[in-house]
This record gives structure tokens, C-alpha cells and sequence, in this order.
């Protein structure tokens, strides 16, 4: 993949571009489909407000009472911890109760939908941009 550089000086912008190759098959897609492609994915975004990062784990446990059923073996659960990574090494997370957990779910869900149509809107985003900058390159220059 190509790279795309912006510098910025005293009051102006310069733009310098080099080549980009097209995306995974998107290069032999018609402008048009491409962008009512992209238009679709935008359509198909979950509410942002309903999204969240992480992860349900399903969990047993032990309480420590010795004349308790899970000192047998029985543990307690399932409960259900929400887990969230923080950066290498951390991270957070609590239990969810049993009434917030379809909505815990759902969220969980909407959030990787979201990052995957935001991936595919990057994609032709690219592919639009290389095609834009094909053309600039192909347009015969003043004085030329």
C-alpha cells in the first residue's frame, strides 16, 4: 500500500500522493457501485450510542464456605463478567446481571458490526481516492 502525505507550511497545504494499489478486488468495481456500496454500509451502522468494547465471559465460581455445595464441586453461575482490554497487560471489566445481559450482547455485537462497516467504508474510501489521484496523474499538465 501506498502512502499519503500531508504537509502543512505558513498559510498553505501541500498534497503529495504515491501510488496506492487498489483494494481487495475493488479495483474492477464501477465508480458508481462503489459508491452506492459505500452508501449501503452507512445505512447498515448500528446506533453509535448502543455500541460497547469487549467481551462476555461465563463464569463458575467458588465462594470459599466450606459446608457449601461448590466446596463439592457445584460451583456457583453462571455469572457473567464483561472484560474489557485497557493496553497490554490491563484490563477492566465487572459482572453483569441476568437483565443486562441481552443488552450487553447487543452492544457487544453492534460494535463489531460497526468496526467491520467502518472497514469496508475505509476500503472504498481507498479505492475511490486512488482512482481520484490516477486521474490527476493522467490529466496532461499546463505548458506540457
Amino acid at each position: 500500500m501506498g502512502e499519503i502525505r500531508i504537509c502543512v507550511g505558513r498559510g498553505f497545504s501541500v498534497y503529495t500522493c504515491s501510488y496506492m494499489k487498489a483494494s481487495k478486488g475493488l479495483g474492477k468495481v464501477s465508480e458508481l457501485a462503489l459508491r452506492r456500496r459505500r452508501q449501503g454500509l452507512v445505512k447498515l451502522l448500528p446506533p453509535a450510542g448502543e455500541v460497547l468494547r469487549g467481551s462476555l465471559v461465563e463464569r463458575y465460581v467458588t465462594c470459599g464456605n466450606l459446608s457449601c455445595k461448590c466446596a463439592r464441586g457445584e460451583r456457583h453461575g453462571p455469572m457473567w463478567y464483561l472484560t474489557v482490554t485497557l493496553g497490554p497487560g490491563r484490563t477492566t471489566g465487572g459482572i453483569i446481571s441476568a437483565n443486562h445481559l441481552e443488552q450487553v450482547r447487543r452492544w457487544i455485537e453492534n460494535y463489531r458490526r460497526l468496526k467491520d462497516d467502518l472497514e469496508g467504508i475505509s476500503e472504498i474510501n481507498r479505492e475511490l481516492l486512488r482512482r481520484a489521484q490516477t486521474a490527476l496523474r493522467a490529466r496532461p499538465r499546463k505548458g506540457a
